[in-house]
């Protein structure tokens, strides 16, 4: 699995709303907290506002928050609404991978490594990577 910077970024990003919690966290603050580049962050929370992991409140006293527990938030969560699909085969969806001949079985591989992804990002929430104690 190849994790950008892109997608990187907004797993801290999330985590340093997630320790925050609930106050709300300015952009800028975040991107300070984090060595992110601002204008590349604002792009990131967009997305993650959009995939409903986020809320965001406009004015002086504005910021970011978390727009669902940490508890019910997965890393997968956030890595899909920036990067899109866990993994690709040449850009595809990895069960439209198809092989002939001695390939065939090649794509079961790329299956199960899909499989594998999921069952770690999938079940690693902000609450238990940030520490933060549930509730």
């Amino acid at each position: 699995m190849y994790v950008s910077a892109r997608t990187d970024y907004a797993v801290r990003a999330m985590l340093s709303v997630t320790v925050e919690h609930p106050r709300l966290v300015k952009a800028a603050a975040l991107a300070a907290a984090q060595d992110i580049p601002l204008s590349f962050l604002q792009g990131i929370l967009l997305d993650l506002r959009r995939a409903g992991l986020l809320h965001s409140h406009r004015g002086v006293d504005g910021g970011y928050a978390l727009a669902r527990p940490a508890e019910e938030i997965t890393v997968g969560d956030v890595v899909r609404a920036v990067g899109g699909a866990l993994t690709t085969v040449r850009g595809l969806p990895t069960t439209n991978a198809i092989y002939h001949g001695a390939a065939t079985g090649l794509r079961d591989v790329w299956v199960a490594v899909e499989e594998a992804i999921e069952g770690v990002v999938d079940h690693k929430t902000l609450a238990e990577l940030s520490a933060v104690p549930t509730p």
